[in-house]
């Protein structure tokens, strides 16, 4: 228990409007720590402010520059570490790298597993994450790793914006077998029906063909996955739905990362809107665009923080949504 301790919550360059949310709910104050990139584009770390015995926290997604992110919070975790840093948590929404979690080819390396070995490396105590990739990443660390799932505040926001008013008649669609699981307990917890596309690629990044499981004709569907990043996936699986009768099509993930046209593609596609969570940022156009819209994950991760720092179970963020 680090409850006697004070909180120090850091943040990285790549959200901090996230970790001003963060902030406010846990009435803490963000240290002044400052990444400067010097001329000859290395980066430096300035802490004005001491850490000595505290139990810190540092905010860093994986999105946008990764690569410089990445070196930045280990920099970070490092200047901490010898500045005699009681505890480091790293608070990582986005898990960079997750998607390389095993040899799928060749030759290939497994950075998900490299990205924990450095993490550990650094000085990192405790890694905290958001709706991860491939679970069995927490199985590359040899550190404690708390793995939130943003399930409550997603099945909050159905609950008050579609099954108020559409009833029961909304199924839950996963986009593929792979996101089969979180769709089957989503729709186990509001008690509505599952329904399952079947996706195959001949070419990486780009689906072929797409065959539904599950009775859509005359319902609201809601694509749930863990990440929308070109979106091509999300536009097939809703022209596929709208193809077997679905009224209207929205989608739900937990990461927007948005990457490359996605946004055009989703202006173009059949989907009504693209919920994600605020765990990385928007670019401007994208928050502009009507058919993409936020809902805010820092009462999560917050809690989680307030939890780890007293020594209470984080498990109970499983279930429940902070108020």
């Amino acid at each position: 228990m680090h409850g006697n301790k004070a909180i120090k919550l850091l943040s990285g360059s790549s959200h901090p409007e996230l970790t001003e949310l963060i902030a406010h709910r846990l009435g803490v104050q963000i240290s002044d720590v400052e990444a400067i990139t010097m001329p000859n584009s290395e980066t430096n770390i300035l802490f004005r402010e001491s850490v000595r015995d505290s139990d810190v926290y540092i905010v860093q997604t994986g999105h946008g520059d990764i690569n410089d992110l990445v070196i930045e919070l280990l920099f970070m975790i490092d200047a901490c570490k010898h500045a005699s840093a009681l505890r480091i948590t790293a608070v990582v929404p986005l898990y960079p790298y997750a998607r390389q979690d095993r040899k799928n080819k060749g030759r290939a390396p497994i950075t998900a597993r490299l990205m924990a070995d450095m993490l550990e490396r650094a000085g990192c105590d405790h890694i905290v994450v958001l709706d991860l990739h491939a679970p069995q990443i927490q199985g590359f660390f040899n550190i404690p790793m708390d793995n939130l799932i943003a399930g409550p505040t997603v099945e909050y926001f159905i609950r008050n914006h579609y099954l108020q008013t559409a009833g029961q008649n909304v199924v839950v669609v996963s986009p593929d077998a792979g996101g089969a699981k979180r769709a089957a307990a989503l729709a186990d917890n509001l008690d509505i029906e599952l329904a399952l596309i079947h996706k195959e690629r001949r070419v990486a990044n780009e689906v072929s063909t797409m065959v539904l499981v599950g009775v859509v004709r005359n319902r609201t569907c809601i694509l749930v996955d863990d990440m929308a990043d070109t979106c091509g996936t999300l536009a097939k699986a809703a022209e596929t739905l709208v193809e077997h009768g679905a009224t209207s099509v929205m989608a739900l993930v937990t990461h927007g990362v948005f990457s490359g046209n996605a946004q055009k593609v989703i202006e173009n596609s059949k989907l009504d809107l693209v919920v994600c969570t605020n765990s990385v940022p928007l670019k401007p156009e994208l928050a502009a665009c009507p058919k993409i819209k936020q809902i805010d994950i820092s009462a999560t991760l917050a809690e989680a923080i307030r939890r780890l720092h007293n020594g209470e179970p984080v498990s109970y963020l499983k279930r429940n949504k902070p108020l």
